[in-house]
């Protein structure tokens, strides 16, 4: 089982978490689907919470920031000092939206647009050093960006974070990106029934049942199940027309 309880190293697709117009019931829908507990109740963090697979948090879920957006899932990079990596930001040409903010003593926070207008967040560890458990079924797979410029979006991170992409043959130019050896995500052009910007994709023990218990619960599916060589994959929307996605471990053997 992959855990880790210490910050993960810069650049890397640390922590999602998602902004719910209504709690209880995206609570429900998620926990029920992904087979996740939640933490208590926070009101003196306006009622975050987050959720847990196995004893282990693996994504974080509160009310909307602003009433007015539409809920949807955040894809948060670690950043060991939050103020250094806003100043990239903006000398890139991206924006940021919300300053470091302090989360008691659990870490520090950023909301930033890149130049495409695509949002992201910042992670600058405390107490709360990201998921704990990821590529296990409930738990965190992969990060991606679907955008109109790949090749602008690439200039972008890299200035930021300090990417290297590596284009994969016959994926229509899709890239990986990467720090050292180990891919952290993806980065590719805008597709018919994929979501644009930030995707936020879990892993599962089927695709096949859990995309029938997002219908079941009153979401769609945009993308259908499709075998690729990397796993089951599937892109969903939840009853409230948050887009994500699911892939289950292609067979051993």
């Amino acid at each position: 089982m992959p855990t880790r309880n210490t910050p993960w190293p810069d650049g890397t697709p640390c922590w999602v978490d998602y902004g719910a117009a209504d709690v209880d019931a995206a609570k429900s829908f998620y926990g029920s689907l992904l087979g996740w507990d939640w933490t208590a109740d926070s009101p003196e963090f306006g009622g975050y919470v987050n959720a847990l697979r196995d004893g282990h948090q693996v994504a974080g879920l509160g009310p909307l920031m602003d009433p007015g957006d539409p809920p949807s899932w955040t894809t948060y990079f670690a950043a060991s000092d939050a103020a250094a990596t806003c100043d990239r930001i903006r000398a890139a040409g991206g924006t940021v939206v919300v300053e470091p903010m302090e989360v008691g003593p659990m870490g520090t926070m950023v909301v930033a647009r890149d130049p495409q207008g695509n949002p992201f967040g910042l992670w600058q560890a405390g107490t709360h050093t990201g998921v704990e458990l990821h590529n296990e079924p409930g738990a965190l797979a992969w990060n991606e960006a679907a955008v109109d410029d790949p090749a602008a979006a690439q200039a972008f991170y890299t200035a930021v974070f300090g990417f290297r992409f590596d284009e994969l043959d016959g994926m229509g130019g899709y890239a990986t990106f990467a720090t050292d050896e180990r891919p952290l995500g993806g980065l590719g052009g805008v597709t018919p029934g994929a979501p644009r910007g930030w995707s936020t994709c879990f892993s599962v023990a089927s695709t096949d049942e859990t995309v029938a218990a997002v219908e079941a619960a009153g979401g769609k599916v945009t993308m259908a199940a499709e075998d690729t060589e990397f796993g089951r994959f599937a892109v969903v929307t939840d009853p409230w027309g948050a887009a994500f996605s699911v892939m289950q471990d292609p067979p051993q053997g």
